[in-house]
């Protein structure tokens, strides 16, 4: 392997998520309970996903994709006094 290469891996393996968030205060961070609240950077209702500045992938059943690779189940709740039928 040469010294190119090594040196390529090394950064790629050591490669640290930068935050998107240009915001004041800053938007919550990835790994906070309220990632939710970040604001809205790319939106695509079509496919079923937006993306937040905070760098957390939304889906539209509630299920997350965090930036670090880590998914969070859809946590929305459904009774069946939630639930609509076509007339």
């Amino acid at each position: 392997m040469s010294d190119a290469s090594s040196r390529r891996t090394a950064t790629t393996s050591e490669r640290k998520i930068t935050s998107m968030c240009p915001h004041q205060p800053t938007c919550p961070s990835a790994d906070s309970a309220d990632r939710e609240a970040a604001h809205l950077v790319a939106a695509y209702p079509e496919q079923g996903w937006s993306l937040l500045c905070n760098g957390v992938l939304c889906f539209e059943d509630t299920g997350e994709l965090l930036p670090d690779g880590q998914i969070i189940a859809p946590h929305r709740a459904l009774g069946t006094d939630q639930v609509v039928t076509a007339a």
